[in-house]
């Protein structure tokens, strides 16, 4: 009597294995080397326009961040705009000592003057002005995500005597956009006009830009 039982052949039950095997290391590497640099954990960065006619203004940026690699000895920054953007560039902890056009954008090397390795955490206190930076009735600021972010938060401080009169959030790559609230545009103890935005997770390599008419 024929037996229908038989064993199954060697190669048909390693060549899966090895499959998903191979899969799996694929997946595993490619994680890796998404992962980059560092991961920030927060970012809030304040916009201060501080003049009616736009002409000048502030920039003050906050950005804790989580190392994810070893001797990590440098971090790089990044900045555009209309105007003559990072006038008087300071930051702290570090030192920056390279500034070279990338695209329309300008990066910023700063020196960290010790290494740092995974897991180590440091926020960074960063600003600069802009001169001749809004001087147009309709303005922008823009926010580029590009390392793993838990959240940011954007602050935009208009002069005391010319408030927004509209302002938009858009998500350039998604091709989203929404108007803002205007009920949310608070008026400071300096009679100032502040207006926050906040986005949780945002997506990798997307570019937040808010736009107001003013």
């Amino acid at each position: 009597m024929k037996n229908d039982f038989s064993l199954p052949n060697l190669n048909q039950l390693i060549v899966p294995i090895l499959v998903d095997l191979y899969s799996w290391i694929k997946k595993g590497l490619q994680k890796i080397s998404k992962t980059g640099m560092y991961e920030v954990l927060a970012y809030e960065i304040t916009l201060e326009i501080l003049d009616s006619k736009g002409r000048h203004a502030l920039v003050k940026k906050t950005e804790e961040v989580r190392f994810l690699q070893d001797n990590i000895i440098a971090f790089q920054d990044q900045a555009w705009g209309a105007g003559k953007i990072l006038l008087n560039y300071m930051c702290s902890p570090g030192i920056p000592v390279d500034f070279y056009p990338l695209g329309h954008k300008t990066q910023i090397l700063i020196s960290l003057k010790e290494v740092k390795n995974l897991g180590d955490v440091i926020k960074f206190n960063i600003q600069w002005e802009i001169k001749n930076g809004f001087l147009k009735p309709v303005g922008f600021w823009a926010t580029d995500v590009n390392h793993s972010t838990k959240s940011i938060r954007v602050n935009i401080i208009f002069p005391r005597d010319r408030p927004p009169r509209k302002i938009m959030t858009i998500e350039m790559n998604s091709q989203r956009n929404a108007n803002l609230d205007m009920n949310s545009l608070i008026q400071l103890p300096d009679n100032k006009w502040q207006i926050t935005w906040v986005k949780k997770i945002p997506k990798v390599n997307e570019h937040y830009l808010i736009k107001w008419v003013w």
